[in-house]
């Protein structure tokens, strides 16, 4: 890992490749160069200026709500968010360490094209055939202190994947992927330090996997799909997270969806006791009925119901809309439980 010293403090429309190929002359064919976020916003001018006598925390409290797409955990002025770019971070990944006091600094709006131009323009300056990945430090779910992990990259495989490959023992490996440009953004910031003010470095005699022609996806196959996600929600935000859909995609499997979740809502509140019966025709709709007319005693306990299971839906990661039915008394339906997906 070499660092790249003597660089400038950068701001919008600043050449960084030029910089670097002026302070690194001794970059080579099949490097890394792994560069620091912050400085890829700050020349490509995703900046945030505090106003004077505005307040900055107020300031960045809505520049986070701006850049998130789905709130995820909260706890006081702390927020866990998903960004557009599918990222899962603290405060959306906006940073007000290293910048001016009126100033806040936003991830790159598309980290992957960053570090594409970057890669080009070293090629055109330099003439070297480096692969970069653009850097950020992340927090970790369940683990102290901070790390450096990939939120832009262009030249080098970002997974590489050992699926299907046989272990020394004989055993298949079923899952095994590894987060190569992870693991380089991280080994890179050991050498540039938060303190430092060094935003570059090089990765030098890694075998770095080539993307096949026209295959670069960058960095969005480390994003994790909602399906595939086990922690969609903080256990204390689920509830909040959740709003009524208007837009609803059809989507299969709603019916076995809302049973299963009327099985979860039932387990979960045995003080509700209460006998129901839904079903639809696959129309994305599932009208829910009780066996007899709606008394006040059997209507409280089939809400208690219908509200844990809807938000169990929200969890599975379905969007949902319910539907009171109108005059209940002296009925049996309750109400229609609209189902879609996939919820954000």
């Amino acid at each position: 890992m070499l660092p790249i010293t003597g660089l400038p403090e950068f701001g919008p429309g600043d050449d960084l490749a030029a910089a670097l190929a002026a302070a690194a002359p001794w970059l080579a064919d099949g490097d890394v160069v792994v560069v620091t976020s912050k400085v890829v916003s700050k020349v490509e001018g995703r900046l945030v200026r505090v106003e004077p006598g505005a307040d900055r925390e107020a300031t960045r409290q809505r520049a986070i709500d701006a850049e998130t797409v789905r709130l995820l955990a909260r706890r006081g002025p702390l927020k866990i968010v998903q960004t557009r770019q599918g990222w899962v971070v603290a405060a959306a990944g906006i940073d007000a360490s290293n910048v001016a006091a009126d100033t806040l600094v936003l991830l790159p709006e598309d980290a992957d094209a960053s570090a594409r131009r970057l890669r080009a323009r070293l090629r055109e300056l330099a003439g070297v055939d480096v692969a970069v990945v653009v850097s950020d430090t992340f927090g970790r779910t369940w683990r102290e202190g901070l790390t450096d992990v990939a939120v832009g990259s262009a030249g080098i495989t970002a997974l590489d994947d050992h699926r299907g490959a046989v272990d020394a023992h004989g055993n298949r490996l079923e899952t095994t992927r590894v987060a190569v440009v992870d693991e380089l953004a991280s080994a890179a910031d050991l050498v540039k330090g938060k303190l430092a003010g060094v935003p570059v470095a090089v990765v030098r005699g890694l075998p770095v996997a080539r993307p096949a022609d026209g295959a670069d996806e960058g960095t969005r196959p480390l994003v994790r799909l909602p399906a595939d996600d086990l922690f969609p929600y903080g256990s204390r935000d689920l509830v909040g997270s959740r709003a009524p859909a208007a837009d609803l995609v059809p989507r299969p499997g709603d019916r076995e969806a809302a049973a299963a979740a009327f099985r979860v809502a039932s387990a979960a509140l045995p003080e509700f006791p209460v006998v129901l019966r839904h079903g639809g025709e696959g129309d994305g709709a599932v009208d829910v009925h009780l066996p007899d007319a709606v008394t006040t005693t059997s209507a409280l306990n089939a809400g208690a119901l219908v509200g844990a299971a809807i938000v169990q839906l929200h969890a599975e990661g379905w969007a949902t809309r319910w539907e009171p039915a109108p005059g209940a008394g002296g009925t049996s339906l309750v109400g229609r439980l609209w189902l879609g997906g996939p919820a954000l």
